[in-house]
This record gives C-alpha cells, structure tokens and sequence, in this order.
C-alpha cells in the first residue's frame, strides 16, 4: 500500500520507517527542507535504537522516501498519517494548529478518496474536528481515523514491530477495512487490533500515559514514605509488583518522570477536563509530586555539605530523561541543573548521547565532560540523573581517586546498597537507607 506520513519527528519517522518495512511505499512529508535533503542521504536527526540500520535498508529498497511537497504525496497514497507535534499551550491544553492547517491543505489538495490518520496525541473530538476542516474544503469523500501511538522511547522500533495491541477509532466499515489490511501483519501473528469509536480512542492514548505517570508518582511517594520509616522500596516494589494485578512494571522509583509524552499528556488531560467542568483530580496530585520529586535530591546535597553548596563541584551522570534516548524534553537532569546552579554550584556532566541537545539549549552555563571519569575530575559530589547502562557497573577505586569527596547522590537507585557501602562511599538514593560516609 502506497502511505503517507506527514511529520518526520520521533513519532513520524518511526511510523514511517515501520511501515514500511512492512512492505508498503512510504513518503515522508516535513516543511524542513533541511532536515528533508538529510534524510534523503541516510542522517537519522533522533537517536533511538536500532532505528538507523531498519530506516537506511528501507531507503535502499526504496520504499522509504521523503519530501517537502505535500501535494506529490498526497497524490501518491490512499491512507495519509498525521504525525505532527501537538505541543502544550501556556494554559496546558494540547495546540492542534498544526494539525488543523495540515488537514486544511489536504482539503485544498486531494482529488480522490482518502483516509487521514490521526497519529499524533490529540484531544477528544480532534477528529470531528479534523474532518469538519477538510469537509469545508472539499466534496470529495474520505474518512478519518484515531490510531494513536504507544512507543516508549528508547524500545520504539521494539514496539512498533511487536505491539501489544493496536487502537484503531473508526466510523466507516471502509477505513476499518484499510486500517485492518496496514496491520495484518500484526494481526497475522496474534497481535489484537482493536476497533473502537474516534473519541474512545483518543482518549485511550491519554488515558494509558496518565495512568503510567500516576503508577510512578504513587511509587515515589511510597518511596518517600519508606525513608521516613526505615522500609526499603525495593523490597517493597518486589512484594507489590508480584501481585499480577498490579505488575512490575513502572514501578521503580526515582527523581520523577519526564520525556514528551506523560507531562504533556497529563497536562492536556487535566485541561480538557477543565473545559468540561471536570476535575482530574488525581492528575493534579500527581504533577505536583511529580515537580517536587524532580529536586528531591538537592536538598540531600545541601544537607551533606552543612547547608551551602556555592562552590561545590557537582558531577552529572546522564542528561537525557531517560536512557536509549538523547530526548530532554521535561528531563529531571535539567531541573536538578537549574537549582543547584541557583545555589551556586558548579555542574560536569556526561551523556554520550544527550549532551549535544543540552549544549544547544545550556550553552556554557555547564561544563562537559568527554567521558563519565572525567566528569569527576575534583568533583565534591557525584549526582545520577540517567540509568544509562554504561553507569550500571562503574569502577569505584577509579571514581575514588578522581573524586574529592566520596559521595553519590543516587536519582536512579542504580546499585544495590552494599555496593557503595563496601567501597566506601556516602551514597544516597530513592526510597532507602542512606549509607553514611562521612
């Protein structure tokens, strides 16, 4: 099948890349034409893993294309995916002029049917709306669709060949009929495609990242809780994760949850309850706790140090907001960054794969590190903003020689206790005993 994408950010480019070693001619639509003559030569502009090899096979089979002309696509493909940012206003809602000057254009511009593809996360009612736009344009008829997206970053091309499920909201026996034979090779293998009404499913988007974001916000009050009474969340985390109804999964504490996708979904959800004169109340708590959680840590710092830090030499390990990913997007490293440079401390930080985009957007306001050892060079306290795999294992003689102070501030509970603790470190994390060194 001949598909479009229109929108070649994380979301697009991974849906493209997928489909279309599936099988299908994908054209991949972006207004940068920059960013579109890059593509065209095999530059991948996202880091995620094992994207790069499936995108340039497909390139090299060419049935992966990219281009700046709408129209040309459009001509050539039947279904037309929307994959376009939908960012958070000031007020939090979800801005869909995106969204609504690209379907405004496709109006303008179709000259058969078609079936436009609401990919991107969007509130309930974006497809009435969607459709009221192009319908104002055109006589011609078509279908719109909800098929929102759950790929978590870092495992997206994972997810994106072994979902767990795919939504799809539609009206039309017709555009379910052509969203069915996209994802039979999914539905071949046993994978369930589930039909479902256009607002069910938009709301089905939201409402999983929410409950996710809420799953990890109450584990990090449990967390916390833990601390003030000398229980261990880890132990705590196996007894509840056991029980089949809850699950291990996202039930690791931390310094919070970040990325693109929970705080705007939250906040857009929030909103649109408002809107309807109703109140979400638990996402309310949960963005609070979640703000708060972010800093936790620095005043652990303080506190180690008799409550100043100005001066200190803080190491960062990790920038991006979660690992397998250089997205910074709502990372807890940059709030971290931001208070302690308040207080007057100064930040060496590493990520291999993030520091660009933090450098583009901290410039100078931070030193970085070539390498996680270096960025201990005289530090006074070492703080872990990312569960990069690289970090999992480190060589604590090594971090002891290079540091001033033996002292790791733990955002990621990254090693059981008795490992710091035998190599002599002061070593605090989330949600459990703080080993003293002093």
């Amino acid at each position: 099948m001949n598909i479009t994408i229109v929108g070649t950010g994380y979301v697009g480019l991974v849906t493209g890349t997928t489909l279309a070693e599936l099988g299908n001619s994908v054209y991949c639509v972006d207004i940068d034409e920059k960013k579109v003559e890059g593509l065209k030569n095999g530059i991948v502009p996202i880091y995620e893993p094992n994207l790069e090899e499936m995108f340039l096979r497909n390139i090299q089979s060419e049935r992966l294309f990219f281009t700046t002309d709408l129209k040309e696509a459009l001509d050539k493909s039947e279904v037309i995916y929307l994959a376009l940012p939908t960012p958070p206003g000031e007020d939090g809602s979800a801005d869909l002029s995106y969204v609504i000057q690209v379907a405004n254009n496709i109006g303008e511009m179709m000259t058969e049917y078609k079936v436009i593809v609401n990919k991107s996360t969007v509130p309930v009612g974006t497809a009435d709306r969607v459709r009221e736009v192009i319908a104002a344009k055109t006589n011609i008829p078509f279908d719109v669709v909800s098929n929102p997206e759950f790929l978590r970053e870092g495992f997206a091309v994972e997810d994106s060949m072994n979902p767990s499920r795919v939504v799809v909201g539609a009206s039309s026996e017709k555009a379910k009929n052509i969203m069915a034979q996209i994802y039979q090779p999914f539905t071949n293998t046993g994978i369930p495609i589930i039909f479902m009404d256009e607002k069910s499913s938009e709301l089905t988007k939201y409402a999983a990242n929410s409950f996710l974001a809420v799953k990890i916000t109450f584990m990090n009050e449990i967390a916390n809780y833990c601390e003030k009474v000398g229980a261990d969340v880890d132990k705590v985390r196996l007894g509840m994760g056991s029980d089949d109804r809850i699950g291990h999964r996202f039930l690791f504490p931390g310094i919070g949850y970040g990325g693109s996708c929970f705080p705007k979904d939250v906040k857009a959800l929030i909103k649109s309850g408002i809107q309807e004169d109703f109140n979400f109340q638990i996402l309310e708590a949960t963005e609070r706790v979640n703000t708060t959680q972010k800093v936790i840590l620095v005043s652990e710092i303080e506190k180690y140090f008799g409550g100043n830090i100005r001066g200190k030499k803080i190491a960062m390990w990790g920038l991006a907001f979660k690992a397998n990913t250089d997205d910074i997007r709502e990372a807890s490293s940059l709030d971290n960054i931001a208070l302690l440079l308040e207080k007057g401390a100064e930040i060496a930080a590493y990520d291999a794969v993030a520091e660009s985009n933090v450098q583009k957007l901290l410039g100078d306001k931070i030193q970085y590190a070539k390498g996680m050892y270096d960025a201990l060079e005289d530090a006074d306290a070492l703080f872990i903003a990312t569960e990069w795999p690289e970090f999992k294992n480190p060589n604590f003689e090594l971090m002891a020689k290079k540091m001033k102070n033996k002292v790791i501030f733990d955002g990621r509970n990254m090693y059981p206790l008795e490992i710091p603790e035998q190599n002599g470190f002061h070593y605090k994390s989330i949600g459990r005993k703080t080993i003293e060194n002093k």
